[in-house]
């Protein structure tokens, strides 16, 4: 079990910040390649960079130290982050899963929490399948699917152009050039381009995924196709709120929601407030 940070912090800290915020430190953290991330209260912020340099100390082979300002925002999904101790420059290079994901943690997101999620996915995909990454971002799961599995074709969609260069980066640190086609738009105009192509549509974007439906909908093969549904919903209304949603938006748009083939909490996104996932298999309507 990882150890609080807290724990491995404090009695370097001790005499060089006052003893009653001592126990405010944080107790999580995130790594990212030889990047941590940290969440400071605001009792806290005055002392970041101590804080910053005393992790540095204690993580030998964390390069830069950074704190997290707010959450992810708006459509392309933004952080905001600000350095506090180590080397300014914010690239680096995470291993995940036998992938390498090359980022900027302070101008692309890279979600903890979905790290079984993103091993999980591959392990699904069939020999040759044509898949669609609505919300591809750098390759959080394009390049597992790419790296583990034996896809025909993934189109891997994101309307952020430094997350589409990052993503194709990833691409050639990996070695997956010719399974990977990156596309820069809005997934909503690129899927109606594509047309009904996809054995499997991966979206994984939050929150309100239900809006994307109707286009991820439009990209799957009539015959049928799976999609990766990732959306929020309260602790109260799991399941039965997520699978209306599928259900109702599938019939508007000519479609059967076939099968659940799974559901899961990936993560808790606030208090009773959960990201889930749902694998669903729809067909089209047969008039």
């Amino acid at each position: 079990m990882k150890r609080k940070l807290k724990d491995i912090i404090k009695n370097e800290l001790r005499n060089k910040i006052p003893a009653d915020i001592l126990g405010l430190l944080p107790s999580s953290y995130q790594i990212i390649g030889d990047i941590m991330i940290i969440k400071l209260r605001e009792e806290l912020i005055k002392y970041e960079k101590i804080i910053g340099e005393a992790i540095l100390k204690k993580f030998p082979n964390i390069r830069t130290v950074c704190r997290k300002i707010k959450g992810i925002s708006g459509e392309m999904r933004l952080p905001s982050v600000k350095v506090i101790a180590g080397d300014l420059n914010t690239v680096t290079i995470h291993k995940e899963n036998n992938c390498l994901y090359k980022l900027d943690v302070a101008k692309v997101m890279f979600a903890k929490g979905n790290k079984k999620e993103r091993a999980r996915i591959p392990r699904l995909v069939r020999e040759g399948e044509t898949i669609v990454d609505m919300f591809a971002g750098i390759g959080y799961f394009t390049i597992p699917i790419a790296v583990l599995a034996n896809p025909k074709i993934i189109y891997a969609i994101d309307i952020n152009p430094v997350a589409i260069e990052f993503l194709k980066e990833n691409i050639k640190l990996n070695k997956v050039e010719g399974k990977v086609i990156p596309i820069l738009g809005d997934c909503r105009e690129i899927t109606l381009k594509l047309g009904p192509i996809a054995d499997r549509v991966i979206m994984g974007y939050l929150p309100n995924t239900w809006r994307f439906l109707p286009y991820a909908l439009k990209v799957t093969k009539p015959t049928g196709g799976i999609i990766h549904y990732h959306d929020i919903f309260p602790k109260n209304e799991l399941y039965d709120k997520p699978i209306e949603l599928l259900t109702r938006i599938a019939d508007q748009e000519g479609f059967v929601l076939e099968k659940i083939l799974y559901r899961g909490i990936v993560k808790q996104y606030a208090p009773r407030i959960y990201h889930i996932v749902i694998d669903a298999l729809f067909k089209k309507k047969i008039n």
